[in-house]
């Protein structure tokens, strides 16, 4: 007589729900009996049980009664991680590369079980799921990944519906563009001129518009990530994608090349440019609109490379370009200073520094203030970076022979009090706008040089005579953008003498006690830094400034004299950040050039 074969024991699989986890929380502590009991019993609760429990938990805001703070999802997440003895898992887009993961399952199988694949190697599949407990999808999973071990993890449940859908639409939409006409159709039919994001949040269709939908994905990608910056890359056989986040690129997503082709095709239908010519450079404008109803606007601009279009998009985020001044991280004297130099009636004003240090938010903050109903206040562009309300604004148009110069000369028949030039790049707008400010307006303008003393020079290159510019010029900032620390993360440091000393030489600052570090957290993508902030170095035109530039001084000469009345050049500058506890010494070394 045969024995039966011994069977594995099956382990015990259950999906947590809304009682389990109140008993549970209740349990450890977390909560108290009555939240438990306001949980059960609201009728709230009652109708969104179609969310996961630990939303409805999350929805109540209860204090953690161990540690005081609000029981947010994600620290409800962690928890259940804790209690299923499992790793939790921070959805990171950016980290994920989509296209291997959802070739790990189909759509409906991850949606019908609330898993999703996260990470995958050759030997195995990082599965994350907000029910940990719950296995009965384990063993068809393992039949369809050949030999691929899995490695179960425990994610935020919105988080894992949210991605679900995206990862799997921009997959499908990748995958229908590859196989169907749309990327040979290339839309010529469509011309918007406001394009609407987010119309569709269904879950995948396979009657998408494909190329329009991957287009889609990547400006609401862009937005949700705080890109300032988006770079669509040809290669040999793919297009890279990359961001620009905080001043830094990261790579996001591999395209086909010949999709590639029909997302860049798409963005310059919708920027108005000409599809068709893929020689020679060229720039458009592409307006957007997010599901909320804000309105973006980008800048793009497309360059013929070895294996195709380039094209970068400038994202002009209305809420990044008009800021308060402490936003900026212009506090204190420098603000005192700019403050006095804007207040003047006439003159020039001029901020300095490389593309991408803030030079245009500066100067449309500072201009949003100024912009009151007592002022004409004017801006020639090229181009327009962000439609204000407030003031006027006209943009160069070099066919029509509409320059930086014919636009003051035309704005000063405008009556305007307050003007505002793009940047001061030729001798003829320089021109102009020593005319403008000598016939009594203030004029705002921007320079590329290193610092602030060096703008004299620029301007004396440009061929302004060094009694224009005493005569002229209120005083001149420069500035950088440096990467803020993670306030949630940064953690205390003792500091470098040495490296200190090498970041304020030739001065000699008081070397500070402590410092910060960047450390990393789920809430800066484990960089340690937060966003950006300026560091300004604020040149006023004294009496003697003005007397020795007439006498066709030096640069070192004017340097020497700045400097006696109390500049802080920018690496001082960066420096206060630095002690106090804003950013990093690599920071203020990476920007901050030495003088």
């Amino acid at each position: 007589m045969n024995k039966p074969v011994a069977k594995t024991p099956t382990p015990f699989s259950f999906r947590v729900d809304l009682r389990w986890c109140l008993d549970e929380l209740l349990k450890d502590g977390r909560i108290s009996q009555r939240d438990a009991n306001l949980a059960a019993t609201t009728p709230r609760a009652r109708e969104q049980l179609n969310w996961h429990p630990l939303q409805i938990v999350a929805n109540f805001d209860f204090e953690d009664a161990v540690s005081g703070g609000p029981l947010k999802l994600d620290v409800l997440t962690a928890w259940l991680a804790g209690r299923a003895g499992q790793p939790v898992f921070h959805i990171d887009p950016i980290k994920i590369r989509a296209g291997e993961v959802t070739q790990a399952m189909s759509y409906k199988y991850a949606d019908r079980h609330g898993i999703l694949a996260v990470a995958v190697t050759p030997d195995e599949v990082t599965v994350a799921s907000a029910q940990p407990f719950h296995s009965e999808w384990e063993a068809d999973l393992k039949q369809t990944l050949r030999g691929k071990s899995i490695k179960r993890v425990v994610a935020n449940p919105a988080d894992i519906h949210r991605y679900t859908i995206e990862f799997y639409r921009l997959a499908r939409a990748i995958e229908g563009a590859n196989t169907s006409d749309a990327i040979s159709s290339q839309y010529v039919s469509n011309f918007e001129q406001l394009l609407e994001l987010g119309s569709s949040s269904a879950a995948p269709d396979a009657n998408d518009q494909h190329v329009v939908n991957i287009v889609d994905w990547l400006l609401q990608y862009a937005f949700d990530q705080r890109a300032s910056d988006i770079h669509l890359e040809p290669r040999r056989d793919i297009g890279r994608v990359r961001f620009r986040i905080d001043g830094v690129l990261h790579n996001i997503y591999e395209f086909p090349q010949l999709i590639m082709n029909a997302v860049v095709a798409r963005i310059k239908i919708l920027g108005r440019m000409n599809v068709a010519e893929k020689r020679k450079p060229q720039d458009g404008r592409l307006k957007t609109r997010n599901p909320k109803g804000q309105e973006t606007e980008l800048r793009l601009s497309t360059l013929p490379t070895a294996f195709g279009e380039k094209m970068v998009m400038r994202i002009f985020d209305p809420d990044v370009l008009v800021r308060g001044f402490k936003e900026l991280g212009l506090v204190g004297e420098d603000y005192e200073k700019w403050q006095k130099m804007v207040k003047e009636p006439n003159g020039i004003i001029l901020v300095t520094g490389p593309t991408g240090s803030g030079k245009t938010t500066t100067l449309y903050s500072t201009l949003k203030q100024l912009a009151t109903d007592e002022v004409n206040v004017c801006t020639i562009e090229d181009p327009i970076e962000m439609i204000e309300g407030s003031f006027n604004q006209m943009q160069v148009q070099h066919n029509i022979e509409l320059d930086f110069a014919e636009g003051i000369r035309s704005l000063m028949r405008q009556d305007p009090d307050i003007i505002m030039v793009g940047e001061i790049r030729d001798p003829e707008t320089a021109d102009m706008a020593i005319q403008a400010a000598l016939t009594g307006h203030l004029v705002l303008s921007t320079l590329h040089t290193n610092d602030a003393p060096s703008s004299i020079n620029r301007l004396i290159d440009l061929g302004v005579q060094p009694f224009l510019i005493s005569a002229t010029l209120l005083g001149v900032m420069a500035q950088r953008l440096v990467r803020t620390l993670c306030p949630h993360c940064k953690v205390e440091t003792e500091c470098d003498e040495k490296v200190w000393t090498d970041l304020t030489h030739p001065w000699k600052a008081p070397v500070p006690k402590k410092i910060f570090a960047p450390k990393g957290c789920l809430e800066c993508r484990d960089t340690g830094y937060l966003g950006r902030m300026g560091v300004y170095e604020i040149m006023l035109l004294s009496h003697e400034l003005k007397k020795i530039i007439s006498d066709g001084a030096s640069l070192g000469d004017v340097r020497k004299q700045a400097y006696k009345e109390g500049l802080l050049p920018l690496r001082l500058s960066g420096a206060q950040k630095v002690a106090q506890g804003l950013t990093t010494i690599e920071e203020i070394l990476r920007v901050a050039p030495l003088n």
